[in-house]
């Protein structure tokens, strides 16, 4: 017997808005990215440990994302798995990326709030 699940329009929202942000990300479209998120945007990124650095506006959040773009040109996220309810939606995610000539990765998740269909906040953390 199969079920199919209706999602409530914010779910519904919040899916569509991280889907063509991971979309924009993983095409390194900083304007892309940049135009799915508040003005207001909170991001904080995994590092430094224990707690990451916070950026809080656009200015500050595209400063962020077109260093890591211009360092990180190979970069490469992978949505391993997405799970939204209402204006939340948590991403676990694989980063793939080369140092000194070396390929590693990371994996961690990345927690979202939406609003009005761009995120309000992305919150990330790694393992290891």
């Amino acid at each position: 017997m199969s079920t199919t699940l209706t999602l409530d329009p914010v779910t519904a929202d919040t899916l569509r808005t991280i889907d063509a942000f991971n979309a924009a990300f993983g095409a390194h479209d900083l304007d892309g990215v940049m135009a799915l998120m508040t003005e207001d945007v909170v991001f904080e990124n995994t590092r430094p440990a224990p707690d990451g650095e916070r950026h809080e506006g656009q200015a500050a959040v595209r400063a962020f994302w077109e260093a890591f773009f211009q360092r990180q040109p190979s970069a490469r996220f992978t949505a391993e798995d997405i799970f939204a309810a209402g204006e939340r939606c948590t991403v676990r995610w694989r980063y793939d990326f080369l140092r000194d000539g070396v390929a590693g990765h990371v994996r961690g998740v990345d927690i979202f709030r939406v609003r009005g269909g761009r995120v309000a906040e992305k919150l990330s953390y790694v393992k290891g």
